[in-house]
């Protein structure tokens, strides 16, 4: 069994809502003492306070993962669903409600870069004082000192106090200083969005150098990009909850899912989509050379006078890479209240190995009870075999055809057992 860098045991965090939990002086206890008999006397039944009715929330509940030593796991989630608390209790920050978590080697926290910078002081100064308050010694220090400024290029205003710095060239000096201190394990939260574009590219490569090295990385993003680059595993926070862990482009499709199947505002509940497959299957499996059928069965809880109808298929960064919309033979078989099996037929798209996923849209565009937003369920779509880069042009509009035909609630029944 190989040794375990990062040990996390159902670990859990709660939080009680309204704000800081206030701690009673002696005067308080003593008053308090005395008032209790009267309270007691005159309390009403109805009024007794129920302790477990309390306003808490629980920022992580009973989460378990293990990291190994030289791994890079990426985090994602919507947010508030516990990212910055999984950190934070590992950083040692806040300590959890019930579980634990075991970390064997020296840790460095990339949590909220410029924290400790003094704006008084000079950019040389703070590049100290940051360092020693993320425990490097000065001898340290003096060895880095050269790499932090140009890693940070701000060499002309290095004895400048930082007051006089722009806000980037403020975290773009804090971020060197931290990424420069030595230590086996790494956790980042969000700080590759310091700086331009170009800087970015920088701290990507950072990251990159540091798994490189065989330090243990934990990257919590909301940038897929920079995850699917850096990672190879990843784990699905949603509502304090590990959701899905494996393989990062798994991990990211159910991300992707999630957030197309988030709630998207107007519309009747009784209109939906059922059934979805890529060739009879689900999930879909294709090879990238492949033609391939999208299917599904779509219920209009009431008459849809004008609407317009979408199969997208994304990748794992929730990059839209092909959208067929119906045509219009398709669009005048649909429009009544009832059930319909849609069919898409797309041709050879070469799309490149990996993890897609594939829905259906539907947009009603007149005012009324027709007028909403719906969408499938996601489906995962694994293309394999190989791609030709020089049709690969972002997204396409394929020349997909479509196939409506309105059925009855038998045969919707009958296709959602198949």
């Amino acid at each position: 069994m190989s040794q375990v860098a990062i040990s996390v045991n159902a670990l859990s965090k709660q939080y009680r809502i309204g704000g800081a939990e206030r701690f009673n002086t002696l005067r308080d206890t003593l008053a308090a003492g005395f008032a209790e008999p009267l309270r007691r006397l005159f309390r009403r039944p109805h009024t007794r306070l129920d302790r477990s009715t309390d306003n808490t929330i629980w920022a992580l509940k009973d989460v378990s993962f293990d990291v190994t030593p030289g791994e890079v796991l990426g985090v994602v989630g919507r947010n508030g669903s516990g990212k910055s608390t999984l950190l934070k209790i590992l950083s040692r920050i806040t300590t959890p409600t019930e579980g634990s978590a075991d970390i064997r080697g020296r840790v460095l926290s990339l949590l909220e870069v410029g924290t400790g910078f003094h704006p008084e002081l000079t950019g040389r100064e703070n590049i100290y004082l940051n360092g020693a308050i993320l425990g490097m010694r000065r001898a340290e220090l003096d060895k880095l000192f050269d790499q932090i400024v140009e890693f940070a290029e701000v060499a002309t205003f290095v004895d400048t106090p930082v007051k006089h710095y722009s806000s980037g060239m403020y975290l773009r000096l804090a971020f060197s200083v931290a990424a420069h201190m030595r230590s086996s394990i790494l956790l980042v939260d969000e700080v590759l969005a310091v700086g331009d574009a170009a800087f970015q590219k920088k701290c990507t490569g950072k990251m990159g150098e540091a798994a490189y090295e065989g330090r243990t990385v934990i990257f919590v993003s909301h940038n897929m990009a920079a995850i699917r680059s850096l990672c190879h595993r990843g784990i699905l926070l949603n509502q304090g909850q590990l959701v899905s862990t494996g393989d990062i482009e798994h991990v990211l499709f159910h991300y992707s899912k999630q957030i197309t199947n988030e709630p998207t505002g107007s519309g009747t509940s009784h209109t939906y989509f059922a059934n979805l497959c890529v060739n009879s299957q689900n999930p879909g499996q294709i090879n990238s050379r492949d033609r391939f059928t999208v299917s599904c069965t779509l219920h209009l809880g009431s008459d849809l006078p004008g609407f317009r109808l979408f199969c997208t298929i994304q990748d794992a960064n929730g990059e839209a890479m092909a959208v067929a919309p119906i045509n219009h033979r398709g669009l005048s078989e649909i429009g009544k209240s009832g059930y319909y099996a849609l069919q898409v037929s797309f041709p050879t798209l070469w799309l490149k190995p990996g993890i897609y996923s594939v829905f259906f849209k539907l947009l009603g565009i007149n005012a009324g009870a027709g007028k909403g937003r719906f969408l499938s369920d996601s489906m995962m779509l694994d293309v394999g075999g190989e791609s030709d880069p020089e049709l690969l042009l972002g997204c396409m509009t394929p020349e997909a055809v479509w196939k409506v035909e309105r059925i009855n609630t038998l045969q919707a029944v009958q296709a959602g057992q198949r």
